[in-house]
């Protein structure tokens, strides 16, 4: 507790109502937000004389000073809560740090739709089956249904501009309605068993098709009979696979693990009795840490900090929490739907929790392995520099380029907890010639200087530089033009067989060269944050090259703007079929006179 925040003054004229609180250090940070059901009596537990915990101690001892809420009850005190944690993040809070939201199965609209992966809001028109727990597991779906019963995937700019069969019609994973090789009736029946595999009711499908291929065999269609007995062979393999025998219903499961490390909250997803799959969070550790404090937090901020999730009818828990029948009557309130939260089960439920659990276990055991690994390669890096303080934060540059195309340089930065993705940027070169490295690498590393200088961002405790000498010293002078002097550089350079573990390393100047053995984890580390970079650099040069090389020649053309463009390409169906297009075609298109056609067939054309 510092000396600028008078508890005992405070704690006289605390108001007994429920409400929300808000401690701030004396910068104004916010620290911690809280919710009580009597505040007083909640805020007193703070500034007791013994018994506080380690971290609720650190947290007491920057209480700078404290604002409260009151609210009408409790429940509106915990959507309160999370409304200001999603909107401060305060340190000592509990954080959900993925926040993305869950994927869906779209089923478009019309006369042949089209199933396909969706994130987001859902207005387009059709139907939406889910939520599933990752990408990885609608993709898997999506997969057996093409399998099964060959709905088409593609988009309908595709669909609509196809004059023969794809790939996928040869394949036999579409029955191609883009050219009518399948009627409007015998699709439909398709899409109808795609939905009642969706929808979770392959017994009935597999029911169904079973009757089908009976009738077919009695009618001596033979080689129906035999695509149907395959599609129930599928089927099957799923079920055995997926469904739980004797249970329906839909429900998520969450467990909890919590060690010294961290903790994991593994969610495993069920719908009606099919175990979709699971996904594993951790969360960034707040003054809570019993798992059901974690759990309790993990809830309220995953459910009731985004309007927009989709919830079941039953969650299961693995911890029993004082706060469930709060958080229940919130989740009630907020969706206006029926929902149980249940700690205690048995029977299938009660094997859907050990799974859960046990996959909890297994995530967070192998994140602190790797985390551990990472830490121990860090020293071992201080070791190798001779630093006289552990590096926390490493910054890697590296160049991409196809003879001079399309350069992008990479930035990448790894922590001893891990890659810190939205900390990487990607710079587009500009103003630099072909295939000079040297030149891209300078305005890469001034750019991001630059920016560090005023601000942006956090610095880097050392500087790598994928490349030689050259890269090195190009470095060098940007640092001195920049007036940095206190930032560690380090090349690295491939050796002359060019294979791991015979680099090169330069610290600071060209002269100061040496090399590490190939099983030394400082070499590992630097080698991991390399091969990041270089990975990072190719993918975005990969799509700047390709945006280029689809789109370059028809920005280039006077008179061809962003809405031409898109009705050329939705006319043809790409820039390839374009491009063989002649002028009288491409005049055809809509918006395109005779005179703009031809000087589009000249500018394709062109060398």
């Amino acid at each position: 507790m510092t000396d600028a925040f008078d508890a005992k003054a405070f704690l006289a004229t605390c108001s007994t109502h429920p409400g929300v609180y808000r401690m701030f250090d004396d910068s104004a940070k916010l620290l911690y937000v809280g919710k009580a059901k009597n505040l007083k009596k909640r805020l007193s537990s703070y500034f007791r004389s013994t018994g506080l915990a380690p971290k609720t101690a650190a947290l007491v001892a920057r209480i700078h000073s404290i604002e409260l809420t009151i609210t009408g009850s409790e429940t509106e005190a915990l959507l309160l809560e999370q409304t200001l944690i999603k909107e401060w993040r305060p340190p000592y809070n509990i954080l959900l740090r993925d926040d993305k939201s869950y994927p869906y199965v779209h089923l478009s609209a019309g006369e042949f739709p089209r199933l396909a992966l969706h994130r987001g809001s859902k207005k387009a028109k059709g139907r939406y089956f889910g939520p599933y727990p990752s990408a990885l597991a609608i993709r898997e779906s999506l997969n057996l249904l093409e399998k099964v019963f060959q709905v088409r995937q593609c988009e309908d700019s595709y669909f609509a501009n196809r004059s023969r069969p794809c790939l996928q019609y040869q394949i036999k994973r579409c029955k191609a309605p883009c050219v009518g090789l399948v009627s409007e009736a015998e699709y439909a029946e398709d899409v109808r068993h795609s939905v009642m595999f969706l929808e979770g009711r392959s017994q009935a499908l597999s029911q169904e098709l079973s009757s089908q291929m009976e009738a077919a065999a009695q009618q001596l269609d033979f080689e129906q009979a035999a695509q149907l007995r395959d599609q129930i062979a599928m089927l099957r393999r799923v079920q055995d696979q997926q469904h739980m025998e004797g249970e329906q219903g839909d429900a998520d499961v969450l467990a909890v693990q919590v060690s010294p490390g961290g903790a994991c909250v593994n969610i495993l997803t069920v719908r009606q009795g099919r175990v979709l799959g699971g996904k594993s969070h951790f969360p960034q550790m707040g003054i809570e840490e019993t798992p059901e404090d974690i759990l309790s937090a993990f809830i309220a901020q995953y459910y009731l900090g985004h309007a927009e999730r989709d919830l079941p009818a039953e969650i299961i828990v693995s911890h029993p929490g004082d706060e469930l029948e709060l958080l229940e009557d919130a989740l009630r309130e907020v969706r206006g739907k029926a929902l149980s939260i249940r700690a205690k089960v048995r029977g299938q439920r009660a094997r859907w929790l050990s799974l859960a659990q046990t996959n909890a276990e297994q995530a967070l055991q192998a994140r602190l392995a790797s985390r551990a690994q990472l830490s121990s390669r860090f020293i071992a890096l201080a070791e190798a520099l001779e630093l006289e303080t552990l590096p926390q934060r490493l910054e890697c540059f590296d160049i991409s380029h196809s003879s001079g195309e399309a350069t992008v340089a990479s930035c990448v930065v790894m922590s001893v907890e891990g890659p810190i993705k939205s900390d990487y940027r990607r710079f587009n070169i500009e103003g630099v010639a072909a295939g000079d490295d040297y030149g891209a690498m300078r305005q890469a590393l001034e750019r991001r200087l630059k920016r560090l200088q005023k601000g942006e961002g956090k610095w880097p405790d050392i500087l790598l530089v994928d490349g030689g000498k050259g890269q090195l010293n190009m470095a060098r002078e940007v640092l001195a033009e920049l007036a940095i002097t206190d930032l560690p550089l380090l090349g690295v350079a491939k050796g002359e067989t060019r294979k791991p573990g015979f680099e090169t390393l330069y610290l600071d100047t060209a002269d100061n060269a040496f090399t590490l053995p190939a099983d030394s984890p400082a070499l590992h580390l630097i080698q991991q944050v390399r091969d990041e970079a270089h990975r990072f650099a190719i993918t975005g040069h990969r799509a700047a090259r390709g945006k280029a090389r689809r789109t370059s020649k028809l920005e280039d053309i006077p008179g061809v703007g962003p809405k031409r463009r898109r009705e050329l390409l939705k006319h043809f169906g790409g820039l390839q079929e374009l491009s063989r297009a002649s002028s009288e075609e491409i005049s055809k298109a809509p918006g395109i006179s005779k005179k703009l056609a031809e000087q589009i067939y000249a500018a394709l054309h062109s060398e």
